[in-house]
Protein backbone atom coordinates (compact mmCIF):
# COMPACT_ATOMS: atom_id res chain seq x y z
CA UNK A 1 0.00 0.00 0.00
CA UNK A 2 1.82 3.22 -1.23
CA UNK A 3 1.50 6.10 1.38
CA UNK A 4 -0.06 9.05 -0.10
CA UNK A 5 2.46 12.37 0.04
CA UNK A 6 1.62 14.98 2.08
CA UNK A 7 0.32 18.60 1.00
CA UNK A 8 2.12 21.09 3.08
CA UNK A 9 0.38 23.54 1.79
CA UNK A 10 -3.16 21.99 2.66
CA UNK A 11 -1.27 20.89 6.44
CA UNK A 12 -0.50 24.73 6.46
CA UNK A 13 -4.21 25.69 5.63
CA UNK A 14 -6.01 23.09 7.89
CA UNK A 15 -4.10 23.98 10.42
CA UNK A 16 -4.97 27.77 10.03
CA UNK A 17 -8.19 26.89 10.10
CA UNK A 18 -8.45 24.66 13.34
CA UNK A 19 -6.07 26.95 15.05
CA UNK A 20 -8.69 30.51 14.04
CA UNK A 21 -11.59 27.79 15.13
CA UNK A 22 -10.17 27.28 18.49
CA UNK A 23 -9.14 31.21 18.91
CA UNK A 24 -13.18 31.71 17.81
CA UNK A 25 -14.32 29.34 20.82
CA UNK A 26 -12.16 31.30 23.06
CA UNK A 27 -13.12 34.71 22.10
CA UNK A 28 -16.46 33.42 22.68
CA UNK A 29 -15.82 32.14 26.18
CA UNK A 30 -14.17 35.07 26.94
CA UNK A 31 -17.29 37.03 26.08
CA UNK A 32 -19.14 34.87 28.16
CA UNK A 33 -17.12 35.44 31.12
CA UNK A 34 -17.08 38.83 30.55
CA UNK A 35 -20.52 39.35 30.54
CA UNK A 36 -20.67 37.21 33.68
CA UNK A 37 -18.05 39.40 35.41
CA UNK A 38 -19.86 42.60 33.97
CA UNK A 39 -23.17 41.06 35.44
CA UNK A 40 -21.78 40.32 38.92
CA UNK A 41 -20.24 44.26 39.18
CA UNK A 42 -23.73 45.20 38.39
CA UNK A 43 -25.47 43.54 40.99
CA UNK A 44 -22.79 44.64 43.24
CA UNK A 45 -23.38 48.33 42.15
CA UNK A 46 -27.18 47.79 42.56
CA UNK A 47 -26.36 46.72 46.32
CA UNK A 48 -24.09 49.06 47.09
CA UNK A 49 -26.62 51.78 45.82
CA UNK A 50 -29.40 50.15 47.42
CA UNK A 51 -32.85 51.92 47.66
CA UNK A 52 -32.58 55.54 49.05
CA UNK A 53 -35.97 56.37 48.04
CA UNK A 54 -37.79 53.50 49.56
CA UNK A 55 -39.11 52.54 45.74
CA UNK A 56 -37.66 49.00 45.57
CA UNK A 57 -40.19 46.65 44.48
CA UNK A 58 -39.80 43.56 43.07
CA UNK A 59 -42.48 41.62 40.47
CA UNK A 60 -41.07 38.56 41.12
CA UNK A 61 -43.03 35.15 39.75
CA UNK A 62 -45.30 34.14 42.85
CA UNK A 63 -44.95 30.73 41.40
CA UNK A 64 -40.95 30.18 41.73
CA UNK A 65 -40.88 31.84 45.31
CA UNK A 66 -40.34 29.65 48.02
CA UNK A 67 -42.50 30.10 50.74
CA UNK A 68 -40.04 29.58 53.59
CA UNK A 69 -38.19 32.26 52.51
CA UNK A 70 -41.08 34.83 52.59
CA UNK A 71 -40.74 36.84 56.13
CA UNK A 72 -43.03 39.98 56.77
CA UNK A 73 -41.94 42.84 58.02
CA UNK A 74 -43.20 42.63 61.90
CA UNK A 75 -41.22 38.65 61.85
CA UNK A 76 -38.50 40.65 60.80
CA UNK A 77 -38.48 43.33 63.96
CA UNK A 78 -39.03 40.29 66.62
CA UNK A 79 -35.71 39.13 65.12
CA UNK A 80 -33.91 42.10 65.44
CA UNK A 81 -35.46 43.27 68.87
CA UNK A 82 -34.36 39.75 70.16
CA UNK A 83 -30.81 39.67 68.90
CA UNK A 84 -30.10 43.55 68.80
CA UNK A 85 -29.73 43.43 65.25
CA UNK A 86 -30.46 46.08 62.38
CA UNK A 87 -33.04 45.72 59.64
CA UNK A 88 -31.40 48.34 56.65
CA UNK A 89 -31.14 49.24 53.11
CA UNK A 90 -27.67 47.44 51.53
CA UNK A 91 -26.13 50.94 51.19
CA UNK A 92 -25.25 50.89 54.57
CA UNK A 93 -23.30 47.96 54.77
CA UNK A 94 -20.06 47.87 54.67
CA UNK A 95 -19.22 44.46 54.91
CA UNK A 96 -17.78 42.26 52.14
CA UNK A 97 -20.37 40.40 50.41
CA UNK A 98 -19.35 36.43 49.12
CA UNK A 99 -19.44 35.03 46.55
CA UNK A 100 -22.11 33.25 46.92
CA UNK A 101 -24.28 35.99 47.85
CA UNK A 102 -24.19 37.70 44.32
CA UNK A 103 -24.44 33.94 42.55
CA UNK A 104 -27.78 34.02 44.77
CA UNK A 105 -28.87 36.97 43.39
CA UNK A 106 -27.88 36.21 39.69
CA UNK A 107 -29.88 33.01 39.95
CA UNK A 108 -33.04 33.99 41.67
CA UNK A 109 -32.85 37.31 38.60
CA UNK A 110 -32.26 34.94 35.90
CA UNK A 111 -35.15 32.73 37.32
CA UNK A 112 -37.88 35.90 37.65
CA UNK A 113 -36.65 37.59 34.81
CA UNK A 114 -35.98 40.86 36.47
CA UNK A 115 -33.25 43.19 38.12
CA UNK A 116 -33.69 43.05 41.97
CA UNK A 117 -34.07 46.18 43.28
CA UNK A 118 -34.23 47.84 47.14
CA UNK A 119 -32.02 45.15 49.16
CA UNK A 120 -32.56 44.63 52.49
CA UNK A 121 -30.12 43.17 55.10
CA UNK A 122 -30.42 41.82 58.82
CA UNK A 123 -26.89 42.15 60.32
CA UNK A 124 -25.31 43.06 63.56
CA UNK A 125 -24.89 47.21 63.97
CA UNK A 126 -20.99 46.93 63.60
CA UNK A 127 -21.59 45.23 59.62
CA UNK A 128 -23.50 48.71 59.16
CA UNK A 129 -21.79 52.41 57.68
CA UNK A 130 -24.15 54.45 60.47
CA UNK A 131 -24.91 57.85 60.25
CA UNK A 132 -24.35 59.81 63.25
CA UNK A 133 -27.99 60.95 64.92
CA UNK A 134 -22.68 38.41 63.20
CA UNK A 135 -24.90 36.50 60.63
CA UNK A 136 -25.79 39.15 57.74
CA UNK A 137 -29.25 38.04 55.58
CA UNK A 138 -29.69 39.91 51.90
CA UNK A 139 -33.40 40.64 50.88
CA UNK A 140 -35.59 41.39 48.42
CA UNK A 141 -38.67 43.40 49.34
CA UNK A 142 -42.22 42.02 47.90
CA UNK A 143 -44.39 44.62 48.57
CA UNK A 144 -46.94 45.26 52.00
CA UNK A 145 -44.24 44.75 54.23
CA UNK A 146 -43.26 41.24 52.39
CA UNK A 147 -39.63 40.59 51.72
CA UNK A 148 -37.94 37.56 50.15
CA UNK A 149 -34.60 36.21 51.81
CA UNK A 150 -31.92 35.49 49.15
CA UNK A 151 -29.19 34.70 50.68
CA UNK A 152 -27.72 34.13 54.49
CA UNK A 153 -23.83 33.21 55.08
CA UNK A 154 -21.60 33.96 57.96
CA UNK A 155 -21.86 31.70 61.38
CA UNK A 156 -24.73 31.35 63.12
CA UNK A 157 -26.04 33.87 66.16
CA UNK A 158 -24.63 32.67 69.24
CA UNK A 159 -27.41 30.76 71.39
CA UNK A 160 -26.90 32.91 74.87
CA UNK A 161 -27.30 36.17 72.42
CA UNK A 162 -30.78 36.28 72.84
CA UNK A 163 -30.90 36.08 76.93
CA UNK A 164 -27.90 38.23 77.05
CA UNK A 165 -29.96 41.10 75.02
CA UNK A 166 -32.85 40.73 76.63
CA UNK A 167 -32.65 43.42 79.03
CA UNK A 168 -31.95 46.04 75.69
CA UNK A 169 -35.20 44.89 74.05
CA UNK A 170 -37.42 47.56 75.73
CA UNK A 171 -37.75 50.36 78.14
CA UNK A 172 -39.34 48.22 80.14
CA UNK A 173 -37.59 45.11 80.14
CA UNK A 174 -34.27 47.61 81.00
CA UNK A 175 -36.16 48.66 84.14
CA UNK A 176 -36.98 44.96 84.95
CA UNK A 177 -33.31 44.07 84.90
CA UNK A 178 -32.24 47.20 86.74
CA UNK A 179 -35.17 45.79 89.41
CA UNK A 180 -33.44 42.52 89.75
CA UNK A 181 -29.89 43.30 90.00
CA UNK A 182 -30.68 45.64 91.96
CA UNK A 183 -31.92 43.44 94.23
CA UNK A 184 -29.21 41.09 94.09
CA UNK A 185 -26.81 43.93 94.82
CA UNK A 186 -28.61 45.07 97.69
CA UNK A 187 -28.74 41.76 99.10
CA UNK A 188 -25.00 41.24 98.61
CA UNK A 189 -24.45 44.71 100.31
CA UNK A 190 -26.26 44.17 103.12
CA UNK A 191 -24.60 40.20 103.94
CA UNK A 192 -20.58 41.83 103.37
CA UNK A 193 -21.10 45.41 105.15
CA UNK A 194 -24.26 45.59 106.60
CA UNK A 195 -25.24 42.30 108.37
CA UNK A 196 -26.57 43.86 111.19
CA UNK A 197 -29.70 45.14 109.40
CA UNK A 198 -31.60 42.03 109.28
CA UNK A 199 -35.55 44.62 109.11
CA UNK A 200 -37.34 44.22 106.13
CA UNK A 201 -37.32 47.97 106.40
CA UNK A 202 -33.64 48.40 106.50
CA UNK A 203 -33.35 45.59 103.38
CA UNK A 204 -35.99 48.40 101.79
CA UNK A 205 -34.10 51.52 102.40
CA UNK A 206 -30.29 49.91 101.06
CA UNK A 207 -32.90 48.62 97.79
CA UNK A 208 -34.27 52.34 97.13
CA UNK A 209 -30.60 53.48 97.11
CA UNK A 210 -29.24 51.31 95.19
CA UNK A 211 -32.47 51.07 92.78
CA UNK A 212 -31.82 54.95 91.96
CA UNK A 213 -28.06 54.12 91.69
CA UNK A 214 -28.14 51.84 88.89
CA UNK A 215 -30.85 53.29 87.28
CA UNK A 216 -28.85 56.65 87.33
CA UNK A 217 -25.83 54.91 86.18
CA UNK A 218 -27.52 53.32 82.88
CA UNK A 219 -29.22 56.11 81.96
CA UNK A 220 -26.08 58.18 82.40
CA UNK A 221 -24.36 55.75 80.46
CA UNK A 222 -26.88 55.21 77.78
CA UNK A 223 -27.39 58.86 77.28
CA UNK A 224 -23.58 59.51 77.40
CA UNK A 225 -22.93 56.82 74.61
CA UNK A 226 -26.03 57.66 72.76
CA UNK A 227 -27.60 54.23 73.23
CA UNK A 228 -31.20 53.20 72.64
CA UNK A 229 -33.30 49.81 73.38
CA UNK A 230 -33.62 47.52 70.63
CA UNK A 231 -36.85 47.97 69.72
CA UNK A 232 -36.67 51.76 69.05
CA UNK A 233 -32.98 51.05 67.13
CA UNK A 234 -33.68 48.19 65.05
CA UNK A 235 -34.15 49.95 61.67
CA UNK A 236 -32.45 53.17 62.41
CA UNK A 237 -29.39 54.25 60.34
CA UNK A 238 -28.06 56.53 63.29
CA UNK A 239 -25.90 54.59 65.58
CA UNK A 240 -26.56 56.94 68.43
CA UNK A 241 -30.58 56.11 68.57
Amino acid sequence: MLLERVNLKKELELLRKKEMKEQKILEEVQKILQKDLNTEEEILQRISEGDSEGNGLNDLKFDLLESGKIFHLSQIKKICVDYRLRFLDTRFFKGELPQEAISAVKELEAKHEIGIKGFKMIAPAKFFRLENADDPMLFAPLGNNYYYLIHKWGTDIHPLRRTLMWPLRSLENLLISCFFFSFLFTFGIREIFFSQFRETSQFLILFMYSFKSVIALVFFYGISLGKNVSSGNWNSKFYNA
